[in-house]
C-alpha cells in the first residue's frame, strides 16, 4: 500500500512539473520566438545545477525560467538543431558539487569546460554517451573513484584533461579507441598499475602526461609509435626498468620528463639527433649509469637539463653551443675524475646567457674553480659547487653575478682570503662556505648582503676580528662562525641581531671579553653556543630575555660569578653547558622546574653549598657535577658528602613547626601543578584532535621529500618557519612544506592556528592544505609541518617586485598587467569575502601582504599562511575604540590596521585595511615601507592626494604605457584604450583609499569590494 502512494505521489508530482515546464516554455517562446531550444537539454541544465551546492559568484543564478537556457551563464547552443547545448564552460568559478548524471543527455555538447573548481565524487559514466564531444576539462577538482570505461565512447575527443585531481584505479584499457585525441593529461592523480601498451594505438597524440601517480612497471614499446609527441611526462611514479631504444626515434619530442622513478641504463649516444627540438630534460633521482652523451653540446635550443641524484659518471660535454639553457643540474652524481680539467664546461657556460641555475655539487670535480666562472650570466641565482675535490682559491669576480641568491661552496678544499666583492651580490641569500681551509679575516664587506638569512663560514682557518659590519643583517637567522681563529671581542652589533632564531655559532675561536649585555635581543633564538673560548666575566642578566632557547653551550671560558636569577625565564632549555669556567655560589633551585631540560653540565666549576635533589638533579646521568669541590648532599649517585647543619640542631616544636609548613606547602603545589598538568593535558589532546583529523605524513617523508631541507628547495621563510618545495614519493605530488621553527616563541601556537583555520574551510582562492605532521626529528626535537599544494608561480611579492624574486626556473616571468593584477585582487578578496562572510565561524586572516598571496600556473591567486588567523565567535559589528587585546599587534608592518597598534581586538575590518594597502601596493607597484613613505606621508595619502588628476603618474609602473592588452583581450581582439584604463585605476584606487581609511567602521564590506572589482573588470573588457 505504501509503494503504491509513493508511486501516484510521483506521478503528480512528474505532472506538476511538466506542466510547469510548458508554462515556462510558452512564457519562453513568447518572450524569445527565434529560441525555441530543446526541453531534454533545459531539463538536464537544471539537473546539473541542483547539484551544485555552492556558488559563490551566483553564476547559476540566470539559470531560471525568465532567461532560454541558451542564455544561461556557461551555456552556448548552436544555430542549428533547434538550439541545441554544444559548449558548457563553467571552469575557474569555485563551484562545489558533483556532476549530474543527466549530463548525458546533453547529446550535441561539444565542449565540457569544468576545471579548477571543487567538484567531488565520481565522473559519471553517462558521459559516455556524449559522441560529439571533442574537448573534456576536468582538470584541478577532486574528483574520486576510477576513469570511466565508457569515456572511449566520445570519439570525437581531442582533448582529455583529467589531470589534479584523486581518480584512483588503472588506466582504462579502451581509451587506445579515441583515435583523434591529442592532448592526454592524467597527471597528479592516484592511478596505479601499469601503462596499457594499447595507448601506443592513440596516433594523433602530442602531450602525453601521465606524472605524479603510482604507475610502475617498465615503459611499453609500443610508446613509440606516437610519432606526434611532443611531451612525454611520466615523472614521478615508480617505473622501472629501461627506456625503449625506439622512443629516441620520436623526433618532435620537446619536453622528456621521468623525474623520480627507477628508471635504469644508460642514455643514447645521439641524444641531440633523436630529439632535436629538445628543450627540458630531465631524468633526476634514478638509477642511470654510463655518461651524459656528448651529442648535447648540438642541443642548441635546451633550456633545461637536470640529472641530478643519478650514477652517472665520466666527464660533462662541451657545453659552448646551448645559448638557450636556464639550468644545468647535475648535483650527486659520480661525475669527475678529481682532476685538474674536470670544470672545463663552467667556462663553455659563458655563452649561456640565460643561465639561472648551475648545481653540480657533491661529485667528483677536482682541480681549481676557473676565473671564468664570473664571467657567466648576470642572471644566475643559484650555483653549488659543495662536496667535491676543488682547491685553490675562490675567483675574485663573483661579484659580477649581481642576481645570485644562493652561493654554497662547502666541502672542498679552497684556500686564500674570501674575495671581498661577494660583498656586491646585494641579492644574496645564503653564503655556504663552511669546511674548506680559508685563512685571512672575514671581509667588512659581508656586512653588504643584507637579505642574507643564512651565513656559514666554521670550519676554515680565519682570523681577526667579527667585522661590526655584521651588525646590518636584518633577515638572518642562523650565523655559525665555529671552529676558526678568530679573536677579539664579540660585537654588540652582532651578538644582538634579533633577526637570529634558528642559531648562533660562535664556538671554537680565540674570542676576549665579556659577554654584551646585547644578547638579550635574542628573544627568538633557539641554539647559542660561544664554548671554547676566552671569554670572562659575569655572566649578563640579560641572558634570561634569551626565551626561546633550546640549547645553550658556554663551557670552556673563564666565566666567574653566580649563575644569573633572571635565567630562571629560560624555561624551554633542553640542554645547557656551563663547564670548564670559573662560575660560583649556590647552583639555583630553578633548575629543578625545567621540565625540557635533558642535559645540564655543571662541573669544573667553584660551585658550592647542597646540591638540589628535584628534576634534573634525580638523574645522575644526566647531570654532571664534578669537579665542584665544595658541594654536598644531592641524590647518592653523585657521591658527594653530607651537608653540614649549623646550630646543634633544631629544638622539636621547630621541627614541628617546619614540618607542618612543608607539609601544607607541599599540598598547595600539588594542587597547582594537578591544575597545571590537566591544562597541559587538555591543550595536548586539542592538538591531537586537529593533527588527527586531517592525514599525516612521517618526519623522515618530508625529510627526503626536500632533500634533507636543503638550501636549494628553501623557496621562502615566514615569521614562524622556513617553506621548501618537495616531492612526496608516497603522495606522488610536488608540494610546499612549511617547517615551523619550534625554537621561535609561538610556533607551536601558530602551527595550531594554521590547523583550525585549514581544516574545514575550502575555497579555490585559499590555499589547499593536503597533509600534516606533528613528530620528532632524528634528534628528538619537536617536528611540526603542514604540507601545501605547491604553487608554480611563487607569491605575488615576486611579480609586484621582481628584485626580491626568488625562483625563476626556465624563462623570466613576463610582469603582470593591467587584467592581470585585477584578476588577482579579485581572488584576494573573494578568500576574504569566504572567510569573512560564509563560514560557519568567521576567520580572521591578520596577516594579508603579497609575499601571502600565492599564484598557481594559471596566475589563480591563493591566500596562504593562517599562522596568525583568528576565529570570531561573536560578529564584529562594531569595534570599541579602547578595547585591549591579549594578543598585540597582528599582521606585518605597513599592512597591519592601525587600529591593532593600539590594542584593539582583531575583526575583520582589519583585514579589509590590509587589503586595501594591498589593493594600492598592486597598483602603484610601491610597497607601503618604501623609503619615501615618512613624515606622515604614507600609502593611503600618497594616492589619495594624487586622485583623480595623478592617476597615470602614480601607475607608471604598470601596462599603461605598454599599450598592449592581456592575453584574455588579445584572444578575443579587444582594443582597450588609455581613457579605458585610467578609469578603471581611478575606480580600483578609489576601493583601497575606501578600505584602508583610519576608521575601521568607515571601511568597506569585502563582499562588496568583490562585487566592484569584477564590475570594473567587465567594463575594462567591453
Amino acid at each position: 500500500m505504501g509503494e503504491v502512494l509513493v508511486m501516484n505521489l510521483v506521478l503528480i508530482y512528474s505532472l506538476v512539473l511538466n506542466s510547469m515546464s510548458i508554462f515556462c516554455c510558452s512564457s519562453m517562446q513568447l518572450n524569445h520566438p527565434r529560441l525555441q531550444g530543446n526541453e531534454t537539454d533545459r531539463l538536464a541544465l537544471l539537473a546539473i545545477k541542483a547539484q551544485i551546492q555552492h556558488d559563490p559568484n551566483r553564476v547559476t543564478s540566470s539559470w531560471n525560467v525568465t532567461l532560454h537556457f541558451c542564455l544561461w551563464h556557461g551555456v552556448t547552443c548552436s544555430r542549428r538543431h533547434r538550439q541545441r547545448v554544444t559548449k558548457l564552460e563553467l571552469g575557474s568559478l569555485a563551484l562545489v558539487g558533483s556532476i549530474s548524471p543527466h549530463i548525458g543527455n546533453l547529446s550535441f555538447l561539444r565542449v565540457l569546460s569544468l576545471e579548477n573548481n571543487s567538484f567531488t565524487h565520481q565522473i559519471p559514466p553517462q558521459i559516455g554517451h556524449l559522441h560529439r564531444l571533442q574537448v573534456l576539462l576536468l582538470n584541478n577538482n577532486s574528483f574520486t573513484g576510477t576513469i570511466p570505461v565508457d569515456i572511449p565512447n566520445c570519439f570525437e575527443l581531442i582533448s582529455l584533461f583529467l589531470n589534479r585531481n584523486n581518480l584512483v584505479g588503472k588506466i582504462p584499457l579502451k581509451l587506445s579507441s579515441l583515435s583523434k585525441l591529442r592532448y592526454f593529461d592524467l597527471e597528479v592523480n592516484n592511478l596505479t598499475g601499469e601503462i596499457p601498451p594499447s595507448l601506443g594505438n592513440l596516433s594523433s597524440l602530442e602531450k602525453f602526461g601521465l606524472g605524479f601517480n603510482y604507475l610502475e612497471g617498465s615503459i611499453p614499446s609500443s610508446l613509440c609509435q606516437l610519432k606526434k609527441l611532443t611531451v612525454f611526462s611520466l615523472g614521478i611514479n615508480r617505473l622501472s626498468g629501461i627506456i625503449p631504444s625506439c622512443i629516441y626515434n620520436l623526433s618532435g619530442i620537446v619536453q622528456f620528463e621521468l623525474t623520480q622513478n627507477q628508471i635504469q641504463g644508460s642514455l643514447p649516444s645521439n641524444l641531440n639527433q633523436a630529439f632535436p627540438q629538445l628543450r627540458l630534460f630531465s631524468i633526476a633521482f634514478n638509477q642511470f649509469t654510463g655518461v651524459i652523451p656528448s651529442s648535447i653540446s648540438n642541443a642548441t635550443n635546451l633550456v633545461a637539463f637536470t640529472c641530478s641524484s643519478n650514477k652517472l659518471t665520466g666527464h660533462v660535454p662541451n657545453l659552448r653551443n646551448l645559448h638557450n639553457l636556464g639550468i644545468f643540474n647535475v648535483y650527486q652524481n659520480n661525475l669527475g675524475s678529481g682532476k685538474p680539467g674536470d670544470l672545463s664546461f663552467v667556462s663553455e657556460l659563458s655563452n649561456a646567457t640565460k643561465l639561472k641555475w648551475l648545481q653540480f655539487a657533491y661529485n667528483n670535480f677536482g682541480g681549481t674553480l676557473p676565473t671564468s666562472i664570473s664571467n657567466l650570466s648576470t642572471n644566475l641565482e643559484i650555483l653549488t659547487v659543495g662536496g667535491n675535490q676543488l682547491h685553490g682559491g675562490i675567483p675574485t669576480g663573483l661579484g659580477n653575478l649581481v642576481k645570485l641568491q644562493a652561493l654554497i661552496m662547502e666541502g672542498n678544499s679552497f684556500t686564500g682570503y674570501i674575495p671581498a666583492d661577494i660583498g656586491r651580490l646585494s641579492r644574496l641569500r645564503e653564503l655556504d662556505l663552511n669546511n674548506n681551509e680559508l685563512s685571512g679575516s672575514i671581509p667588512s664587506s659581508l656586512g653588504n648582503l643584507t637579505l642574507l638569512t643564512l651565513l656559514h663560514l666554521q670550519e676554515n682557518n680565519l682570523e681577526g676580528s667579527i667585522p661590526s659590519s655584521l651588525g646590518k643583517y636584518h633577515w638572518l637567522i642562523k650565523l655559525v662562525l665555529s671552529g676558526n681563529k678568530l679573536n677579539g671581542t664579540i660585537p654588540p652589533q652582532v651578538i644582538g641581531l634579533s633577526s637570529l632564531s634558528i642559531g648562533l655559532g660562535l664556538d671554537g675561536n680565540q674570542f676576549t671579553g665579556s659577554l654584551p649585555m646585547e644578547i638579550g635581543k635574542l628573544k627568538n633564538l633557539g641554539i647559542l653556543d660561544i664554548s671554547n673560548n676566552l671569554l670572562s666575566g659575569e655572566l649578563p642578566s640579560s641572558l634570561g630575555s634569551c626565551e626561546s632557547l633550546e640549547l645553550l653551550y658556554l663551557q670552556g671560558n673563564f666565566f666567574l660569578g653566580p649563575i644569573p636569577s633572571s635565567m630562571k625565564e629560560l624555561k624551554g632549555i633542553r640542554e645547557l653547558d656551563l663547564s670548564r669556567n670559573n662560575l660560583s655560589g649556590d647552583i639555583p633551585q630553578f633548575f629543578e622546574g625545567f621540565g625540557n631540560l635533558k642535559n645540564l653540565n655543571l662541573s669544573f666549576n667553584q660551585f658550592w653549598g647542597a646540591v638540589p635533589t628535584g628534576g634534573i638533579f634525580k638523574n645522575a646521568s644526566a647531570t654532571s657535577v664534578i669537579g665542584n669541590i665544595r658541594l654536598c648532599g644531592g641524590i647518592a649517585n653523585f657521591h658527594l658528602p653530607v651537608c653540614k647543619t649549623k646550630g646543634g640542631g633544631l629544638s622539636s616544636k621547630v621541627k614541628l613547626m617546619i614540618s607542618l609548613v612543608s607539609g601544607f606547602t607541599l599540598l598547595g603545589l600539588a594542587v597547582v601543578l594537578f591544575s597545571f598538568l590537566l591544562r597541559k593535558k587538555m591543550k595536548e589532546t586539542e592538538l591531537s584532535t586537529l593533527v588527527d583529523s586531517m592525514l599525516q605524513v612521517s618526519y623522515a617523508s618530508l625529510l627526503n621529500a626536500t632533500n634533507g631541507f636543503s638550501s636549494t628547495n628553501l623557496i621562502g621563510i615566514g615569521s614562524f618557519g622556513s617553506v621548501y618545495k618537495g616531492i612526496l614519493a608516497d603522495d606522488a605530488a610536488v608540494v610546499a612544506v612549511k617547517v615551523f621553527n619550534m625554537l621561535h616563541r609561538g610556533a607551536s601556537k601558530s602551527f595550531i592556528s594554521e590547523c583550525e583555520a585549514l581544516r574545514n574551510i575550502r575555497h579555490r582562492n585559499l590555499v589547499k592544505i593536503l597533509t600534516a605532521c606533528s613528530s620528532i626529528d632524528f634528534n628528538g626535537n619537536d617536528f611540526k609541518a603542514l604540507v601545501y599544494e605547491f604553487m608554480d608561480n611563487g607569491s605575488l611579492e615576486d611579480w609586484l617586485h621582481p628584485s626580491t624574486r626568488t625562483e625563476e626556473l626556465i624563462e623570466a616571468p613576463k610582469s603582470l598587467n593591467l587584467v592581470q593584477r585585477v584578476d588577482i585582487a579579485i581572488d584576494v578578496a573573494s578568500a576574504l569575502d569566504y572567510l569573512h562572510n560564509h563560514c560557519e565561524t568567521p576567520i580572521v586572516h591578520c596577516d594579508l601582504k603579497p609575499s601571502n598571496v600565492l599564484l598557481d600556473s594559471d596566475l589563480t591567486g591563493h591566500v596562504s599562511d593562517f599562522g596568525l588567523s583568528r576565529f570570531l565567535t561573536e560578529p564584529t559589528t562594531n569595534v570599541p575604540g579602547n578595547q585591549s587585546s591579549s594578543i598585540g599587534i597582528r599582521g606585518s608592518v605597513g599592512y597591519a590596521a592601525p587600529e591593532y597598534g593600539m590594542g584593539s581586538e582583531v575583526s575583520v575590518y582589519g583585514d579589509v585595511y590590509s587589503f586595501g594597502i594591498l589593493l594600492l601596493e598592486m597598483f602603484t607597484g610601491k610597497r607601503p615601507t618604501d623609503h619615501m613613505f615618512r613624515d606622515g606621508l604614507n600609502l593611503h595619502n600618497y594616492v589619495k592626494t594624487a586622485l583623480p588628476e595623478c592617476v597615470s603618474e602614480i601607475s607608471k609602473s604598470l601596462v599603461l604605457q605598454e599599450g598592449t592588452a592581456s592575453v584574455v583581450e588579445a584572444r578575443k581582439q579587444l582594443s582597450v584604450t588609455p581613457q579605458k584604463i585610467e578609469e578603471c585605476l581611478t575606480l580600483i584606487f578609489g576601493i583601497g583609499i575606501a578600505c584602508s581609511t583610519d576608521s575601521p567602521t568607515n571601511r568597506k564590506d569585502i563582499g562588496d569590494v568583490a562585487a566592484e572589482l569584477k564590475s570594473i573588470r567587465k567594463n575594462l573588457l567591453g
